[in-house]
């Protein structure tokens, strides 16, 4: 039985570090669904985003987020900072430090679609190394990193509150700022909308792969922490379920609005 319950420890370590790699994935297909669902003009710029997200991303975290993320807790605010990564070799947790850095790199992504076609290349850069460094590793130290939350007993399991709750209000906040892209709109002499002109994508098949890439990434993004195989089955059941449901329901919207017009 020890002998079980030891080769159940490994498999499942495996496990984590394959979900780290399906999260990792995800960065592609976030970068498939922008590019092909906007214009062809902004590609290269929406593809360099997302590939300095993680790289940007993965050098402050290194530097910074993951010491304020599962440092010492003070003050159930922000973990102390430290560079165990270079220094305690023997007792480091890499696996942890690579799952943590791949959700850092989510939470970053998140944004860049809802501010397409509209942000500076530069300035998208400096964004992304504020909320790697700073504002992910802060937020998440309260969930997962024994902060204030976790201590009145907050529980998040695969990243609903530290990732996409915060990736959301990053790019709801964003979008306000920046406002709607050029030509998207036409006003009368008031100021009152008129029409909303559409900016078709230029490329539906890449954009329709992002979306099957994201779909398997959720795989390991929901199910990597999972500790036995009835969990994981009900992780992968719930994430092969609830989108396809989504799915259908918005058809159903669409296609009932076509009816109607």
């Amino acid at each position: 039985e020890e002998i079980l319950s030891a080769v159940d420890g490994q498999l499942f370590a495996v496990w984590f570090l394959i979900g780290a790699a399906l999260v990792f994935w995800m960065q592609a297909g976030f970068a498939m669904v922008e590019t092909g669902f906007t214009r062809a003009k902004n590609a290269g710029n929406i593809l360099m985003k997302n590939l300095m997200d993680f790289c940007i991303g993965t050098v402050v975290f290194i530097l910074i987020g993951f010491g304020l993320l599962l440092g010492e807790d003070v003050v159930g605010l922000i973990g102390k900072p430290g560079l165990d990564i270079f220094t305690a070799y023997e007792n480091f947790d890499y696996s942890n430090f690579v799952f943590n850095l791949v959700f850092c790199a989510t939470t970053a992504t998140i944004v860049s679609g809802a501010m397409a076609e509209r942000t500076k290349f530069l300035s998208y850069c400096i964004y992304s190394g504020v909320i790697s460094a700073l504002i992910y590793p802060i937020e998440a130290h309260w969930i997962w990193g024994g902060g204030w939350l976790s201590q009145l007993g907050f529980h998040d399991f695969a990243g609903s509150c530290a990732i996409h709750m915060v990736g959301g209000i990053s790019a709801l906040i964003g979008a306000k700022l920046l406002g709607p892209r050029i030509g998207k709109f036409d006003k009368d002499k008031s100021g009152k909308i008129v029409k909303v002109n559409a900016f078709p994508g230029h490329n539906l098949p890449i954009g329709c792969l992002g979306v099957f890439i994201l779909w398997l990434g959720w795989y390991g993004f929901n199910g990597a922490a999972c500790t036995s195989v009835e969990q994981l089955g009900s992780v992968f059941l719930t994430t092969t379920v609830a989108p396809a449901i989504a799915t259908v329901v918005c058809m159903v919207f669409y296609l009932d609005q076509i009816w109607q017009t």
